[in-house]
């Protein structure tokens, strides 16, 4: 039997975050260690993002913003589908119970190309995948402006620019890309 698309689940035990990043919890390093095994590409975005960028109460779900060429989201896709990823319950998202019983989405590179976000849950952890609204930077340009940082031996992730976060964190709030209006007087 090939091997080669076969995507890992994700563990939690085989990850250990490196010094300076204890704070950052094990759900998340796990996370971004299944993403890196499974060959995504990607810019981290949100809690997490803000959690290695230093902020030690930060906390939330796995938040990228994948590279939007074919052959990332279809790792991509194939990954979350293994999982039994599914669309978290607005329950969820307000900090109910998770729902246990939902079906497993199954997820094409043409669907994580809308503007939307994804909110989905793959078991017991979080993971969130940025659309791109109008006036939301793009993949490339994210990855100019950000940092590769170390959070465990196995794991290595580029994380977004402050600047960027701030962006994310509008759009989660409003829906809507910031938009900046000079007027005279």
């Amino acid at each position: 039997m090939l091997l080669r698309n076969r995507v890992q689940s994700i563990e939690m035990d085989s990850v250990t975050a490196a010094a300076g990043f204890e704070h950052v919890s094990a759900s998340s390093i796990a996370v971004m260690h299944w993403l890196n095994t499974a060959g995504v590409d990607f810019v981290l975005v949100g809690a997490t993002a803000r959690a290695i960028r230093g902020e030690t109460d930060a906390t939330g779900p796995v938040d990228i913003v994948p590279a939007p060429y074919g052959r990332n989201l279809e790792r991509l896709a194939l990954a979350l589908t293994s999982v039994g990823a599914h669309q978290r319950s607005h329950g969820e998202l307000i900090g109910a119970a998770p729902i246990t019983s939902t079906a497993g989405l199954k997820l094409t590179a043409e669907m994580l190309l809308r503007p939307e976000r994804w909110t989905l849950r793959c078991g017991e952890h979080e993971l969130d995948i940025e659309g791109r609204p109008p006036g939301s930077p793009s993949y490339q340009e994210l990855l100019y402006e950000a940092v590769r940082f170390a959070v465990s031996p196995e794991v290595s992730v580029e994380v977004a620019a402050l600047e960027d976060l701030e962006h994310y964190d509008h759009v989660r709030r409003t829906g809507l890309a910031p938009e900046m209006t000079v007027t005279r007087l």
